[in-house]
């Protein structure tokens, strides 16, 4: 029997998290939550019942040589009800993206750092 019920939080290392909250608060329009002391910047976001974490500090990983379209990178997803209504808002914030080449309602952006992000539009009955 498997023990594991869900994901609570994926962490992202950011190099500035203000200039991170900038795009996730100012053009994705989430959430913060309260986070402890952890002896380094970093914010927490709230997404449902799950979180993102955002570490301001040092990236092992570097940041040249990822591929131009997010799906073929790790990435983080998420659902949205209004893929459109994204759309407008990461143009209107001259974030670049790719539409999901599965061919579901989905496309795939980065954040200033460069962290792989996918949004899946879902439909919900009522």
């Amino acid at each position: 029997m498997n023990n594991i019920e869900a994901i609570h939080h994926v962490s992202l290392i950011v190099a500035d998290a203000r200039r991170a909250l900038g795009f996730y608060v100012g053009v994705l329009g989430m959430e913060t939550t309260e986070r402890p002391d952890l002896g380094f910047p970093g914010v927490w976001l709230r997404i449902g019942s799950q979180q993102i974490h955002l570490l301001e500090l040092p990236n092992p990983d570097p940041r040249t040589g990822r591929p131009e379209h997010g799906g073929r990178d790790r990435h983080l997803a998420m659902t949205v009800r209004d893929l459109d209504s994204l759309i407008a808002d990461l143009e209107a914030a001259g974030v670049a993206y790719t539409l999901s080449r599965s061919g579901r309602r989905a496309l795939f952006c980065r954040d200033p750092d460069g962290n792989a992000l996918e949004f899946v539009e879902i439909h919900r009955n009522g």
